[in-house]
């Protein structure tokens, strides 16, 4: 069987961008909860804060590190794999992402460095200004990221000739029609992501008697941030949502399992998309509510995938089943978060140990939520590079073969299984460390080779001999 060099460059960069993405949607929103926590230390003196700013900062500087190893190969692929793309797109792509390291990267690794060494060495006022420093680099570099990836989707200020882009306004091209949707939809993401696995980590601590001060401390902001972004992330997202519909209206479809255009569309809950019969399968779903979600109107028409050529159509049934995935875990969060508020009104937030495991296990939620609907906004935008301008199979470097994408694929996996495997036992070791002081923290070259364990809402990758789970 012949190896397809566009299929595989899609693959191997649909896991990288994957892999990394999961790394700054996260430390975006710890950034922010460490530069508060500082602020809050700052303020009052009181030393619960700063054993919560020293161990986050400690997991951020983790996460930060992994970040940085898994995302830098990404602009060499441009190079290696989408060359032609790299060429045709560099008069707008190339001053961005420079931006983004000129304006947002040297920012966070000169204040990121005195965050990490500072503490005792630089007065407390210089301290907290590098909290503030580290995440506001963190929302500069997404700024120029999704602008970047959000001209891909709707280009806007440019012109295409001979095969190449050129730049006719620039605030019209960084700041395209989908961009500040976007841009708000993923920094809802991240303070998700950062609040979940916050909450998370001090319910396990909770559950082990660890801190008690510092972790409820800790637990109730996070439910209170939790409690009202969860419903706001629902609403931004119908907002992209409409305007997605008005830019691309295939992807829209593609997301409903909707094929022929009409009206008085369902909400399809179940269904099995068939492509190349342009129907679906087994259908299941609440009458008039897509067309009533996304025209306001129950009887409102909504384009259908059919309204495209078969070469243009995205891949209907990965972009339908990945939103649902992405909404089903929305809505989990947002019944976790008003669960929460009912805990706190009985007064056993801190106490009830089913809602603290379940918090546990909510942990990697917004992980998978955040790949889901990065699946559904790439894999609906296929056929396109830059949508309705250039394809994928325009942008591919010439020369690469299918053996050679191959290879680099499967050295990829292997590099990033390495890093990932070497960051998940690192960031378990301080999580089990926790916020004891350094001298008591268990460093040991034995306790440096002991397995980790399965994953468990009674039973985590935290546990040690000494933290028996409280019954």
């Amino acid at each position: 069987m012949e190896l397809d060099p566009l299929v595989l460059s899609r693959i191997q960069f649909a896991f990288v961008v994957s892999f990394h993405a999961i790394f700054p949607v996260f430390t975006i929103g710890l950034a922010s909860y460490i530069a508060l926590l500082h602020g809050l230390y700052f303020k009052t003196g009181n030393p619960a804060w700063d054993r919560l700013s020293l161990f986050w900062t400690k997991v951020f500087a983790v996460v930060f590190g992994m970040g940085v190893v898994s995302g830098i190969v990404m602009s060499f692929q441009f190079g290696t794999n989408w060359s032609n793309f790299s060429q045709a797109a560099s008069n707008f792509l190339g001053p961005v992402l420079s931006y983004e390291v000129v304006t947002a990267f040297f920012l966070e690794a000169a204040f990121l460095g005195v965050l990490l060494f500072g503490r005792g060495k630089v007065p407390q006022g210089v301290h907290l200004f590098a909290a503030i420093m580290v995440a506001v680099g963190t929302f500069i570099s997404s700024f120029w990221i999704l602008s970047a990836n959000s001209w891909m989707h709707t280009p806007a200020g440019v012109e295409l000739i001979d095969n190449r882009f050129h730049v006719l306004s620039w605030s019209e091209a960084i700041f395209n029609p989908s961009f500040p949707y976007r841009f708000a939809h993923m920094a809802m993401a991240s303070f998700l992501t950062g609040g979940f696995v916050v909450a998370g980590v001090s319910a396990w601590f909770l559950l082990r008697g660890r801190d008690p001060e510092a972790n409820r401390r800790a637990l109730s902001m996070c439910l209170w941030l939790l409690l009202f972004l969860a419903p706001a992330q629902a609403v931004v997202g119908d907002f992209h949502g409409l305007n997605t519909l008005e830019h691309q209206p295939t992807k829209v479809a593609a997301m409903e399992g909707h094929w022929e255009t009409s009206g008085n569309v369902p909400l399809l809950l179940f269904a099995i998309p068939d492509q190349e019969a342009q129907i679906n399968h087994f259908e299941i779903g609440i009458p008039n509510l897509a067309s009533m979600i996304l025209t306001h109107s129950t009887d409102g028409v909504i384009p259908g995938v059919s309204e495209a050529a078969p070469d243009e159509q995205p891949p209907v049934i990965i972009v339908f089943w990945a939103f649902r995935v992405m909404v089903g875990i929305g809505l989990l969060m947002i019944a976790t978060a008003f669960v929460g508020l009912l805990m706190r009104r009985k007064g056993k937030v801190y106490e009830h140990n089913g809602y603290l495991k379940a918090l546990v296990c909510m942990i990697p939620m917004p992980f998978a939520a955040v790949l889901a609907g990065w699946i559904v906004t790439e894999s609906g935008r296929a056929p396109w590079l830059v949508y309705g301008m250039m394809t994928h199979a325009e942008g591919l470097t010439p020369s690469l073969t299918g053996p050679m994408a191959l290879f680099t694929l499967i050295g990829y996996v292997a590099v990033y299984a390495v890093v990932f495997y070497a960051g998940i036992y690192y960031l378990t070791r301080v999580v089990r460390n926790g916020m004891l002081p350094e001298e008591e923290q268990d460093t040991t070259s034995e306790n440096f080779k002991r397995p980790m364990r399965p994953f468990s809402a009674a039973h985590t990758p935290f546990d040690d001999d000494v933290d028996p789970v409280r019954s």
